[in-house]
């Protein structure tokens, strides 16, 4: 299988990206089940990349329905090493305005349900959360963003919400009096399983809307969302290809050894049937 350094997730509207050549697609499954779709492998600003479009080409699958395990751990089992997540979010901020792009550093998970681990069967891990996103990447596409003239806004809380209905106003005042800064269906459970895979990860956010909160703005609607989202999905595009390009091969950042002491169990205890199913995360922890 070949191996890629560089994925890319498209949110609602980014279900392909623009400028990989060299095409290939490849289908894939993992001890978790089958990913969203299938991954188009290629060449993007020189570098091999490997995209998936997250709610499936055409948009099938609902956040609730979204194997975030399959898709996460079938990255790691092609080598990806860095994860650029483009993501459609409302603002809870009148300064975070519709088309405007964001970096947000942190999460609040307000899912029910969701598994978010890879861990469990008999193989206990807590990894280090407490900074969600790499710094490094943030830095990165930070940077891009600013070279190619976007005014990406860096930093700020992300609140991941079940869906797939949209707020409530009351919901949504809540979120504002805590201090949040956007709302999104996704992210929360990428970012967790890309730290506890040893994937850099990084959200692209792209407000869509004032969810429901702004009196002076109508409620949020699909056809509102979709309608900014093709506006902003090229700046979106042209940061990912602008970061690809300045994307050095090492990894300065602790992500690479998010487990190094997060593995608690007794290797002698661990069964073979988890050692195997878990061997692309643990590898070499176990051996």
């Amino acid at each position: 299988m070949e191996q890629v350094r560089i994925g890319v997730i498209g949110g609602s509207g980014l279900y392909d990206m623009e400028g990989i050549a060299d095409r290939s697609e490849l289908s894939m499954g993992t001890p978790f089940g089958t990913p969203s779709d299938a991954f188009v492998l290629g060449t993007l600003e020189g570098k091999r990349v490997a995209f998936l479009a997250r709610h499936g080409r055409g948009h099938r699958i609902l956040p609730s329905e979204l194997n975030f395990r399959a898709n996460i751990y079938a990255m790691k089992m092609l080598g990806v090493e860095r994860i650029l997540s483009a993501s459609a979010v409302g603002s809870l901020k009148q300064e975070l305005a519709p088309l405007d792009i964001v970096l947000p550093d942190q999460f609040l998970d307000r899912t029910s349900g969701r598994i978010s681990t890879f861990f469990g069967e008999g193989l206990v891990a807590h990894v280090s959360f407490a900074d969600p996103v790499c710094p490094e990447l943030m830095d990165r596409v930070y940077r891009a963003a600013a070279a190619i003239g976007i005014g990406a806004k860096k930093g700020g809380t992300y609140v991941c919400m079940e869906g797939p209905a949209f707020s409530t106003k009351a919901e949504s005042h809540l979120y504002r009096k805590w201090g949040m800064d956007l709302i999104g269906m996704t992210n929360l459970q990428e970012a967790k399983l890309a730290r506890e895979a040893e994937i850099c990860y990084l959200t692209i956010a792209l407000v869509t809307d004032y969810d429901c909160w702004h009196e002076a703005h109508e409620s949020v609607t699909a056809e509102m969302i979709i309608s900014n989202l093709q506006q902003n999905s090229r700046n979106a595009q042209a940061i990912i290809r602008q970061t690809v390009r300045d994307l050095p091969d090492a990894r300065l950042c602790k992500c690479s050894e998010a487990l190094k002491h997060a593995l608690v169990t007794d290797r002698r205890a661990v069964p073979a049937q988890t050692r195997k199913k878990l061997e692309h995360i643990v590898g070499n922890y176990l051996s």
